[in-house]
C-alpha cells in the first residue's frame, strides 16, 4: 500500500456530537494550507463559518479553504435552512454544497441533528470521516463507500 506524504498527514479535524438530551455541539482544528499569506485567519476560530452549533437545529464543521466558509457562513447557513425553510439536515448541506460547487470551491462536512442524524458530505473527490451512531455502531470512509467498522 502507498504511504502518504509528510503533506498528506495534516488537515482539518473536525467533531460534531449531539447528547442524550440533544444538546449540540462542534469543533474544528486545522492545520491551515500551505504557503498561506502571512497574518492569514482561517474559518476554524470563526463561530458561524467552518464551525457552528446550535441547540434544537444541528451542529456543523466544515474542511476547505477557510475564506470561503467565511464569506458564505457556511456553518450559520446550514442551521438557518434547517430553521427557517424546514430543510432537513442532509437537504440543507446538499444545499450550501451545492452553491460552493458552482463556484468551483472544494468542501467538506461533518454535521449532527438533534434526533443524532449524521451527514458527512463532501464536493471534492474524497474526505476522511467516521462517526458512531446511537447504537454503538462504528463507521469509516474515505470516498464514496462506508465501511462498518464495529462498535463502540
Amino acid at each position: 500500500a502507498a504511504e502518504a506524504s509528510e503533506a498528506e498527514k495534516h488537515g482539518t479535524v473536525g467533531a460534531v456530537a449531539c447528547d442524550a438530551q440533544g444538546h449540540l455541539a462542534a469543533a474544528t482544528s486545522t492545520g491551515g494550507y500551505t504557503n498561506k499569506p502571512a497574518g492569514r485567519v482561517g474559518d476554524s476560530p470563526i463561530i458561524g463559518a467552518g464551525t457552528y452549533a446550535r441547540d434544537g437545529r444541528c451542529a456543523v464543521s466544515g474542511t476547505g479553504k477557510g475564506e470561503y466558509f467565511i464569506r458564505y457562513c457556511v456553518g450559520h447557513e446550514i442551521a438557518s435552512l434547517v430553521a427557517y425553510k424546514g430543510l432537513s439536515l442532509a437537504q440543507a448541506t446538499q444545499e450550501v454544497l451545492g452553491e460552493l460547487s458552482s463556484y468551483k470551491i472544494g468542501a467538506g462536512l461533518v454535521a449532527v441533528d438533534s434526533d443524532g442524524t449524521i451527514v458527512a458530505p463532501y464536493n471534492t473527490e474524497g474526505m476522511y470521516r467516521g462517526w458512531v451512531t446511537t447504537d454503538g455502531l462504528l463507521h469509516v470512509a474515505t470516498h464514496g463507500d462506508v465501511e462498518m467498522a464495529g462498535q463502540a
